[in-house]
């Protein structure tokens, strides 16, 4: 699982673990991820990964297949809102990332974490999903990507779709690709949306709590082979692409 020593993601791999799933916790620094694996308990496991770092996701593949020779669940939850500093209140964050505005070097930045950043590890880590009776592929998006919504003039956060909100509808048109290409396979691939929750990702200003955040990526996870392919839901029903 990526993303996953805070927010969402901690809390998606503590429900994972309360399920009986070892979940292996990928991060970038060492004591994050430990920090991450203490507060889950015994169900759980450190794996360096930057998503932005080809090499650190082969390394992670190769640690995978060696130590588990398998790969059941793949949560791609890591995702940042912007390139800017920690603390920037979520208005601040709307203005800057506006597409008439916004430096290119900013929109780089954030796809690689949100959208390349999905494609590498999962291409990296298919061949041991596929090793896997039925697997599942998670990918944590948002409904601040939804077109459908979006294109609603009475939407009243259409006016924050901006970089963030275009990274999370490439994702969901990665989630489609690749429930495409696998639908043939033992794998199924699904996007969820959290909801406007109180993490860092929005200066604390969601509304919801991570344990309500964290539900439709869980259920999805666990709901095995007989569960759908292609989806994108949230714990309140399914999503408008």
């Amino acid at each position: 699982m990526t993303g996953a020593n805070r927010g969402i993601g901690l809390q998606i791999a503590k429900d994972l673990a309360a399920n009986g799933i070892f979940v292996l916790v990928g991060t970038r620094e060492q004591d994050q991820g430990r920090l991450a694996v203490n507060a889950i308990g015994e169900n759980a496991g450190w794996l360096r990964l930057d998503v932005t770092d080809d090499r650190s996701i082969r390394d992670a593949a190769d640690t995978i297949l060696s130590e588990f020779g398998c790969l059941d669940i793949l949560v791609n939850n890591a995702a940042i809102s912007h390139a800017g500093k920690d603390g920037t209140p979520l208005v601040e964050i709307g203005k800057r990332t506006k597409l008439s505005t916004v430096s290119l070097e900013e929109v780089r930045s954030v796809f690689e974490t949100n959208v390349f950043g999905v494609i590498a590890v999962t291409q990296a880590m298919l061949p041991l999903l596929k090793l896997s009776p039925a697997a599942r592929i998670v990918n944590v998006s948002s409904g601040a990507g939804s077109l459908g919504s979006h294109s609603n003039p009475t939407n009243p956060a259409r006016s924050m779709f901006g970089t963030y909100s275009i990274s999370k509808t490439a994702v969901n048109a990665v989630t489609v690709a690749f429930s495409i290409d696998l639908e043939k396979s033992n794998i199924k691939v699904n996007a969820v949306c959290p909801g406007f929750t109180c993490t860092g990702l929005n200066n604390f200003e969601g509304s919801q709590t991570v344990e309500q955040g964290a539900r439709e990526a869980v259920r999805i996870a666990l709901s095995g082979a007989q569960g759908r392919s292609g989806t994108f839901s949230s714990f309140g029903g399914p999503m408008s692409w």
